[in-house]
């Protein structure tokens, strides 16, 4: 449970995958409706994906959050000073949360060198669920459990805390330099990301390596070494190929 507490900052290793169908088919939550996971005062709104800026002098700090991760880890949002930290709200059973989650890890690969981390928050989530979704999933950075919800709580004056799933960037400074209610897509976390790495000088991000591009780059090669049909060499060699038949 989220917390005032601050812990040493304690990455694990990634567990072994798990493939659990059953977390797969939980109900989503439908992009603009109010959806409702548990009781009464558990109804979530996904947003329409729409963001906002928060130019330097505008920002304001973040709230003291701390938490164990899915991992068992102890991590606090201050262990992220000096980076960019791009904080990421879900739950397993949140059918946005679940389209977006690819958008999330292709970015967080291409900005690894560019002093940008992630931080996930998992809410209202049943444990045993939220940790066989990460697995499953491979989401490759640490998520705080937050059953209650405490952590979209203390963000409330900048993200509603029913608004599932959101993204929140917050400056190496622990300032918000802007946020996305509802799910983000590839082309705007990086068009967020971007004024934001260059105003620090943490590179080029225009630079940066291209998921995208390596795995078509990849998907070529692969095609190119793909063993010959030996049919078509044994009808080149006897002349039985196409257009040599009488």
């Amino acid at each position: 449970m989220p917390s005032t507490s601050v812990g040493p900052r304690r990455r694990s290793a990634r567990p072994t995958a798990v493939a659990l169908a059953a977390v797969l088919a939980l109900s989503g939550c439908g992009g603009g409706n109010e959806i409702q996971n548990g009781g009464a005062d558990d109804r979530f709104i996904s947003g329409d994906g729409s963001s906002t800026v928060f130019e330097a002098a505008d920002r304001v700090e973040v709230p003291e959050v701390s938490g164990t991760t899915l991992d068992g880890d102890e991590v606090a949002l201050s262990d992220y000073l000096g980076e960019i930290v791009v904080l990421n709200v879900w739950a397993s059973w949140c059918g946005p949360c679940r389209a977006e989650q690819p958008v999330l890890d292709e970015v967080h690969t291409e900005y690894a060198d560019l002093g940008v981390d992630f931080l996930g928050v998992n809410i209202k989530d049943d444990e045993t669920a939220a940790r066989a979704y990460a697995e499953h999933q491979e989401i490759p950075y640490p998520s705080l459990y937050d059953q209650p919800g405490e952590v979209p709580q203390a963000f409330r004056d900048t993200v509603p805390p029913r608004s599932i799933p959101s993204t929140l960037i917050i400056d190496p400074e622990g300032r918000i330099a802007a946020r996305v209610i509802g799910p983000t897509t590839y082309g705007q976390l990086t068009e967020l990301l971007n004024p934001v790495v260059v105003e620090f000088d943490f590179g080029d991000p225009e630079a940066r390596p291209r998921v995208a591009e390596q795995e078509a780059a990849e998907s070529d090669a692969e095609a190119s070494e793909a063993p010959e049909d030996p049919r078509s060499s044994e009808e080149a060699a006897d002349g039985t190929g196409d257009g040599d038949s009488d």
